[in-house]
């Protein structure tokens, strides 16, 4: 009994610890090809000492935008989804069997005949079945999302293709409340505006991360008890 009893716990204990398929996750790891391409060699170009467009930390004249590594860019977040579907379904299905065993006889007259029509009178087997079957199924889905942020990202690697790989994070502490905001993904050089900014939609393999934590995330989650027995659950 103690077996059975350490083992239910220890059961109960991991099927807590583990993750349940309705708790989403996201990771912020790059994509496989952005590990795979080499990142691009930088060229030393000398510039003209007597050029105003200089190569140093303060140059009179120079793009703002962000061009080498760890450079800062601005992503403004816009994202809205719109998602309405409706299915209908009617099936109704009838079917009915019928099989009789009588005692029948080959002339159909005489003293046979009638003996045999008085014994079907009271002991004439016969089997019956019928079934009707009818399902109706109507489902109708409507979803909208809007989500709109700014965030600094920075660059994490130039490709040799000359794209770079973003990302960024921000964590904010409001009563109690941690908010967590993180980007990444992989942008092109000319989407960038003359401000340095780039909006969300021109990056690809975008993955934006939100999310709180604290007493009202805590209080909005269930136990992982609940979601052990739901998991398990086959009704």
């Amino acid at each position: 009994m103690k077996v059975f009893t350490c083992s239910l716990v220890g059961v109960l204990f991991l099927a807590g610890c583990s993750v349940h398929p309705a708790d989403p996750k996201i990771s912020m790891k790059p994509p496989t090809y952005v590990d795979e391409l080499p990142s691009r060699v930088n060229e030393n170009i000398s510039s003209n000492s007597g050029s105003l467009f200089g190569q140093g930390d303060n140059p009179l004249f120079s793009d703002l935008k962000a061009m080498h590594v760890n450079d800062v860019v601005t992503v403004t977040i816009t994202e809205k989804t719109a998602q309405t579907s409706t299915g209908k379904k009617a099936i109704d299905k009838t079917s009915s069997d019928t099989l009789g065993a009588g005692i029948t006889t080959a002339g159909g007259g005489g003293v046979a005949g009638n003996v045999a029509r008085q014994l079907n009178k009271v002991g004439n087997i016969g089997f019956e079945a019928g079934s009707t079957n009818t399902f109706a199924g109507t489902g109708t889905n409507s979803r909208n999302e809007s989500f709109t942020t700014t965030i600094s990202a920075r660059i994490i690697k130039i490709l040799n293709n000359g794209n770079y790989f973003i990302e960024g994070g921000r964590e904010l502490l409001i009563n109690g409340e941690k908010q967590i905001v993180q980007i990444s993904g992989v942008i092109r050089p000319y989407d960038i505006d003359k401000n340095n900014n780039i909006d969300s939609k021109y990056i690809a393999d975008a993955k934006i991360l939100y999310k709180t934590e604290g007493d009202i995330d805590q209080a909005t989650t269930r136990p992982w008890g609940s979601k052990f027995m739901e998991s398990i659950w086959p009704f």
